[in-house]
């Protein structure tokens, strides 16, 4: 695999996983028991933790890449096999 190919691969990976990773653990303010200010909507998160999000998503995205990686390398599925008979 091409750095190219990785590097798309693993932005596309890395939002899809960030994505579903955002609504872990999240409870509004209601939820936490915090009084809410004026202003603020009913279904904002109270405590969002992103920067733990961000760092949960970045390292099941380097999982999938280092295995996607292999596959594509040892060529386990026999795609290129596939794709030259056609």
């Amino acid at each position: 695999m091409t750095f190219i190919g990785g590097l798309v691969f693993f932005s596309i990976t890395w939002w899809l996983v960030f994505f579903a990773v955002l609504p872990w653990g999240v409870r509004s303010h209601e939820e936490a028991g915090v009084d809410r200010t004026a202003g603020v909507p009913t279904g904002i998160p109270h405590n969002p933790r992103l920067l733990k999000k961000v760092l949960i998503t970045t390292g099941i995205a380097l999982v999938l890449l280092a295995i996607f990686s292999v596959v594509v390398e040892y060529d386990l599925v026999g795609y290129r096999a596939y794709m030259e008979s056609y």
